[in-house]
């Protein structure tokens, strides 16, 4: 299939094919007038690549998690698992810093409010 039938099938952009193409996460056939061909195989892979995206890897930590889809052994899986461990890991670190930048800003309107209630003026009586 060309690319514009591949990308409607999985859902999404020919722009995004073509990118997962120059990071090496997809691969097609060429035409003797260089037009992209793809199996039909590509359509769970680029489903995977969506899936893998959405929660939140990069390109290139999704290249390391590839060999275990493309040629599974219990070596490729563990390394895998590890991969994303690691990636949850980072991910979790983030959210705590997130949270205490919260927390800090929290405290800062906390303060503005106070002080606008010092601002208000006590009607004449």
């Amino acid at each position: 299939m060309r690319i514009g039938e591949l990308a409607s099938r999985a859902g999404v952009s020919v722009r995004s094919l073509r990118y997962y193409e120059e990071q090496g996460l997809l691969t097609s056939t060429r035409s003797a007038s260089g037009q992209r061909h793809y199996t039909d195989d590509e359509v769970e892979r680029v489903t995977f690549i969506q899936r893998l995206y959405a929660a939140g890897l990069s390109s290139r930590t999704i290249a390391e998690l590839l060999p275990c889809v493309d040629s599974p052994s219990e070596e490729n899986s563990d390394a895998a698992l590890e991969r994303m461990a690691q990636e949850r890991d980072r991910l979790s670190a983030h959210i705590a810093d997130l949270s205490h930048t919260r927390d800090a800003l929290d405290k800062l309107m906390a303060v503005a409010r106070a002080h606008r209630e010092t601002l208000r003026v006590p009607l004449a009586g």
